[in-house]
């Protein structure tokens, strides 16, 4: 899972990059307007509460967070939906393509055209979703033995620790319920989210590879639709920044 930590670092990073010139907030616009489908109320609807606390992250108005809600109630809003692309990136790496769209037109052709102008492919539903488990990632401050201790009892699968910050992962199923054990003990969440996981990362040291990689990762990251990417690889700290 460490391949997997990382990129979600480096995408934390470049999502504040984002959120200075406004582009992410159509991004988590969009997610809080589909989880409100299921319910308005984030006290009990998990996938809103998620989805607003994301964008709070990101310093998203509380007008826009309200206002995305709102839009379940407006029969001439654009309908979105929720789709799931899978992919090749260059090196044979696996990719994930989460989107929200109003118009699938749109998306696909713009998804396909950012894996191919980058040595990459689209592959068919299954071939690539299965190379991954669905689970829920909580970052919490704090790292050491009572950081570890608390997450297992909460009833956490696994832990590793990230400068300051301790990554957990729970049961997809689980989430909620560690969320609110490990706030509950004191622990300062600051983060969670359902993501997908790879069952093995691909190490990947070629610096000409890594640059086509991130790259095309880049392109996807930049599209209106794309909500989140799923990567299996692991490219050392010398070649992400190189």
């Amino acid at each position: 899972m460490s391949g997997h930590s990382k990129w979600s670092t480096i995408k934390r990073q470049k999502g504040a990059k984002d959120a200075a010139r406004g582009a992410v907030f159509t991004k988590l616009g969009n997610a809080i307007a589909v989880a409100a489908r299921s319910g308005t109320d984030p006290d009990t609807n998990l996938s809103l509460r998620l989805a607003i606390d994301k964008a709070k992250a990101s310093n998203m108005p509380s007008a826009n967070i309200q206002r995305s809600i709102d839009r379940i109630k407006d029969k001439d809003a654009a309908q979105l939906q929720e789709l799931m692309y899978e992919g090749y990136g260059p090196g044979g790496v696996a990719i994930l393509v989460e989107c929200t769209t109003d118009n699938i037109n749109r998306t696909y052709p713009d998804v396909k055209l950012a894996f191919t102008k980058h040595g990459g492919s689209m592959a068919e539903k299954g071939a690539v979703a299965f190379q991954f488990d669905h689970k829920g990632m909580l970052r919490v401050q704090g790292t050491g033995d009572d950081v570890l201790l608390k997450a297992l009892d909460a009833g956490a699968e696994d832990v590793q620790e990230e400068d300051d910050v301790s990554v957990i992962y729970t049961n997809a199923k689980e989430l909620a319920k560690v969320r609110d054990a490990l706030i509950a003990s004191g622990l300062e969440v600051l983060e969670s989210e359902l993501t997908y996981v790879p069952n093995n990362t691909v190490a990947v040291s070629d610096a000409a590879v890594a640059g086509k990689i991130i790259r095309l990762m880049d392109a996807l990251d930049e599209l209106d639709d794309v909500s989140n990417t799923h990567v299996n690889f692991d490219i050392p700290e010398e070649l992400l920044n190189g």
